[in-house]
């Protein structure tokens, strides 16, 4: 008869930071005391906090825990995003929207874009943005929360943060703390192995003292102290399709009130990012160092600052990729140990947020069953391709032709998934999706179009319905109901002063 399986009562967590106090913050949540959960982290040792731009499910994440939206946004010097605005990616001197949200309201069996299309067909000059809640409103440098009432237009819209990363983990690190979590201050020099199955048996801390678990979280960044430099993993190297090696961050001045999005610029061999939160702008150059010098790359980024820079430029390298397992034995990588794609979609926080998520939902005992693993590393491998495809797409699908960067990733081999998915928008303008899509159809639609690939007919449907419907007109009545509305909306500054207006920073 086979033994009782023996519950997880130890958990460690290796590194702080973002992911490390996330995983803390729901395991504890979800665990409570089932069992203890140890954080071992250094102050000696930096963490990247560069990801303070995020998509919409981070606010199931903080719902999940309980936590107060304004209480959080005040506390991380938070500000609202309503999408990512690309500037010169397809062609200089163009600009366009990947908003949160879809685009306007379905008025038939026909997708919106379809009958969109049809209207250009005949001489509409509108763009597609106009038909985009989200869009609209941070142009104008509004926001409010959503309307719950599906029929209104003011629903059709969803949102995100940029916030302090930093000070989210410090956030994080006070609600865990309070819900039991053990933070211990320590350097881990060495990891033993269990001899019989290859599990981690411990860490040892610099000061010599040692740390044992049933389950580890490798949250050590991109070292991957436990998934590789203990466990030997391994690593896909996805730099032939993504290939930006680094990146120049620094903070400056805001010399305006904060914008309601993202901004991404695309820069002679990368491209600079632009996050606005309440008492500062983080901006960030991420470029490849084929083409580029560090100095050339900090000299571009510190010469297109909105205001004052408040610290010195400092310099991050990466490898793009992810490991071959994400949980192996009783060690799941969480965040920058399990790879990194770079932040031009604002994607790494949700990846730290995924991964915990699956790992609530095949929370194992201490057996660690190789069916856990294995579920766990399907779908996480597949999330991160389809990631890795939509990134890829900003670039592949690029015109400009000005700089090796751009002449090397408009002609560079890309993977069948993404070239079968472009080959059906880019005949009838069929969006198609695959398993677990985190970038849902209208953001597709938003980088085709964008990035220049419109289809060569609208679609049968849209053909055979369009006057039937009356699609031009309505549409046109869909931006006017979009302005209006939008133009009843607070504005972001007044929003953030009504509600969640943080503290001067110390």
């Amino acid at each position: 008869m086979a033994s009782e399986p023996r519950p997880v009562r130890q958990i460690v967590i290796v590194g702080g930071g973002t992911a490390g106090w996330m995983s803390a913050a729901a395991l504890a949540n979800a665990l409570g005391p089932a069992a203890a959960v140890t954080l071992v982290e250094s102050e000696l040792i930096g963490t990247v906090g560069v990801g303070e731009a995020t998509i919409p499910p981070i606010k199931m994440f903080n719902r999940s825990l309980g936590i107060d939206e304004n209480e959080f946004v005040r506390e991380t010097y938070g500000t609202f995003k309503l999408g990512i605005q690309f500037v010169d990616w397809n062609r200089k001197g163009e600009a366009y929207f990947h908003p949160f949200g879809q685009y306007g309201a379905d008025f038939d069996a026909v997708p919106l874009h379809n009958y969109w299309l049809y209207a250009r067909k005949h001489g509409d000059q509108s763009d597609i943005g106009d038909h985009s809640m989200a869009w609209v409103a941070a142009r104008e440098g509004k926001f409010d929360q959503p309307m719950p009432d599906r029929r209104r237009v003011q629903s059709t819209y969803d949102y995100a943060y940029h916030f302090d990363a930093h000070a989210y983990a410090r956030f994080l690190r006070r609600y865990s703390e309070a819900r039991g979590v053990t933070r211990v201050e320590g350097k881990v020099i060495d990891v033993a192995l269990r001899p019989d199955n290859g599990f981690i048996e411990s860490v040892r801390l610099d000061d010599g003292r040692t740390i044992a678990g049933d389950l580890f979280i490798d949250c050590s960044g991109f070292r991957g102290l436990l998934i590789e430099q203990a466990l030997r993993t391994g690593y896909e190297d996805w730099s032939p399709w993504l290939p930006a090696d680094s990146a120049v961050a620094v903070p400056c001045e805001s010399p305006e009130a904060p914008i309601p999005y993202t901004r991404s610029t695309a820069r002679e061999a990368g491209w600079q990012w632009r996050i606005p939160l309440q008492h500062r702008i983080g901006n960030g150059h991420v470029f490849c160092s084929d083409y580029i010098s560090d100095d050339a790359a900090t000299a571009t980024l510190m010469s297109n600052l909105p205001g004052p820079a408040t610290a010195e430029p400092r310099i991050l390298r990466f490898t793009t990729g992810r490991r071959r397992k994400f949980w192996n034995g009783n060690c799941i990588a969480i965040g920058l140990s399990a790879g990194f794609m770079e932040p031009l979609e604002s994607t790494s926080i949700h990846l730290i947020q995924s991964g915990i998520t699956r790992l609530l939902a095949l929370f194992p005992d201490a057996s660690c069953d190789r069916g856990a693993q294995k579920e766990y590393n399907r779908i996480t491998s597949l999330e991160y391709e389809r990631v890795r495809d939509f990134l890829i797409l900003h670039y592949c699908a690029t015109e400009r032709d000005d700089a090796p960067l751009w002449n090397y990733v408009r002609t560079m081999p890309i993977p069948d998934t993404l070239r079968y998915k472009i080959g059906q928008f880019r005949s009838y303008g069929r969006i198609v999706a695959s398993d677990l899509e985190l970038f849902q159809n209208p953001s597709w639609l938003a980088v085709y179009l964008g990035q220049g690939i419109e289809p060569d007919h609208c679609g049968p449907l849209a053909e055979a319905r369009a006057e039937a419907v009356q699609a031009r007109e309505k549409l046109a009545g869909l931006r006017q109901v979009i302005r209006d509305a939008a133009g009843i909306m607070p504005t972001h500054q007044q929003y953030i002063d009504r509600f969640c207006s943080a503290r001067a920073p110390a």
